[in-house]
């Protein structure tokens, strides 16, 4: 039948319900995260002067510049009118070279969380209620993701573990309540078995199996046994990869392997894979021959890219038709599930509320005596969302903290 749109006003509703509601954070806690995270940030700097043999100020791209680049004699990667550039991308080239790029990559983290997070968080909390009243947005993202700001509680950066201690912060109204976090299952995956119908892939999640150890076995040629957690680690860097349309350039950098290997792994994928490879193809024909592309849902994405004069458009064109009609029925499917959910609580009288939204999950303050009936809401509405030709499944946790829920 006609696609089913989600409709922005309802979606509107919901996101004021959840800024209203707002998301509990410990002070005290909060605190001491501050202090904790001045303590590793002082460690940092004595280790990157150490290294560096002296005193500079590292936030200063000059100073820096001409610590690496002339003290220390690193490769020049790139310079701009002023001096030498070392923004994230050059700094990553230069990650083996010398060891002090780590600890100015994990030094710039730490002071973006500092800011941010600790000194960010403290100046949003609302005296009143103890609460931050995030602002929610679903205009501002071309693929339609909601977004969050004041403060952003979507790029919460949780490679390092310092990082994912903010979660901790993040807690339940009071002690009669428990946070709920209910995440999709590799949705974005699960979207592109849907729409390639590749039958490996659609297999696989049928079957409950171990999608990344199948692109492992594959790209690795060894018995699925035989794979081991590293390169399970790396098929996965390639799943999700590949639904980025990503180079092997690219993909090199990530995994920091060499651009052969790298694209090896990608043939090693689509050999695996081949109705992903068609697809791919097909979306790239239709981008071009139409100008958009589509969800699953029926909503356009318009990309006037992949017809420019100049490559590296057409080349970010592709990309995105590649990815748009994959993550934009992610988005789809989330704010679905949204109204589902938000719909059964109200008509319930539950006193559980949504309160936030990140990509493919949703966060609940429920009380406890609650919690059995919330959880049991939460898995079949999100479950139930949309029929895709694979299961669409849902983790659900619990904490005392958005960090145990998770």
């Amino acid at each position: 039948g006609e696609p089913y749109f989600v409709h922005p006003y309802e979606v509107t509703c919901i996101l004021a319900d959840m800024e209203l509601a707002g998301f509990k954070v410990d002070f005290k806690h909060l605190e001491e995260y501050g202090k904790k995270l001045n303590a590793a940030i002082a460690v940092l700097q004595n280790s990157i002067y150490e290294k560096a043999g002296g005193e500079f100020n590292i936030n200063s791209p000059k100073q820096l510049g001409e610590v690496l680049f002339e003290r220390l004699g690193l490769p020049v990667i790139k310079k701009t009118k002023t001096g030498y550039s070392t923004d994230a991308d050059v700094l990553e080239k230069l990650y083996d070279k010398n060891e002090i790029i780590a600890d100015i990559l994990d030094f710039r983290t730490l002071i973006k969380l500092k800011s941010t997070y600790v000194d960010g968080l403290m100046q949003v909390i609302n005296k009143a209620d103890g609460k931050i009243h995030s602002k929610f947005n679903q205009t501002v993202t071309a693929t339609g993701r909601i977004s969050s700001t004041e403060p952003n509680l979507q790029n919460i950066p949780v490679r390092m573990p310092l990082g994912r201690e903010i979660r901790k912060m993040f807690v339940p109204t009071n002690d009669e309540y428990v946070l709920l976090d209910a995440d999709y299952s590799q949705i974005e995956l699960r979207i592109l078995a849907h729409v390639s119908g590749d039958e490996t892939l659609t297999d696989a999640f049928e079957t409950g199996k171990d999608i990344h150890r199948i692109t492992a076995a594959s790209a690795f040629n060894v018995p699925i046994d035989d794979v081991t957690p590293e390169m399970r680690s790396n098929a996965k860097a390639v799943n999700f990869g590949i639904v980025y349309g990503i180079s092997d350039f690219a993909l090199a950098g990530d995994l920091r392997i060499s651009r052969k290997m790298a694209k090896a792994y990608i043939d090693g994928y689509f050999n695996t894979y081949p109705g992903v490879k068609e697809y791919m193809d097909n979306i790239i024909a239709t981008a071009k021959e139409q100008g958009f592309v589509s969800t699953v849902l029926g909503r356009r994405r318009y990309i006037p890219e992949i017809n420019s004069q100049n490559g590296n458009m057409r080349a970010f064109g592709r990309r995105i038709a590649m990815n748009a009609p994959i993550q934009g029925t992610a988005a789809d499917i989330i704010k679905l599930a949204m109204l589902g959910v938000s719909r059964r609580l109200k008509e319930g009288g539950f006193q559980a509320k949504l309160v936030l939204q990140v990509h493919d999950e949703l966060v609940i303050d429920c009380p406890v005596a609650e919690q059995e009936e919330v959880s049991k809401i939460l898995q079949t509405e999100m479950e139930n969302a949309v029929r895709l030709s694979v299961p669409l499944t849902v983790e659900i946790a619990e904490g005392a903290s958005w960090y145990e829920a998770k």
